[in-house]
């Protein structure tokens, strides 16, 4: 995880679709209560992002217009696609296909690894946002 006084995002790191990012430089931002959110490589056809949730916190239901694929790097999450739900933990994944409500309890602090296609340009920061 990055350094605990990584509040923002180093907007400098995601200037051009990135072949590399260091986990140092990018550092994570908090996007809801409890969970944060590092962007990772990406081009415009894809895009991934680790994300990290602390025990409680909440990824409300939601859909958009990217396939997704979550993998559960650590931690216990209640994970609803569709009209699905199941409990998934460490080496499990998910998929949500384009549209699809889907969203997530931490029941267990952890960490998703999450894969869009094509990339989230609503992730992107703004060149020399700060």
């Amino acid at each position: 995880m990055p350094s605990a006084n990584a509040e923002t995002v180093d907007r400098t790191a995601f200037d051009a679709p990135s072949n590399f990012v260091r986990a140092d430089v990018a550092g994570a931002e908090e996007v809801a209560p409890g969970i944060r959110r590092q962007l990772l490589g990406f081009g415009d056809a894809l895009m991934g992002a680790r994300v990290w949730f602390s025990t409680g916190a909440v990824g409300e239901l939601h859909a958009h217009p990217h396939a997704q694929m979550s993998y559960v790097e650590s931690g216990e999450f209640k994970v609803t696609v569709g009209a699905e739900q199941q409990t998934l933990s460490a080496g499990d994944s998910f998929f949500v296909p384009s549209q699809s409500r889907h969203g997530a309890v931490c029941l267990q602090a952890g960490v998703l690894i999450d894969v869009f296609a094509p990339a989230r340009e609503d992730f992107i920061p703004a060149r020399g946002e700060v």
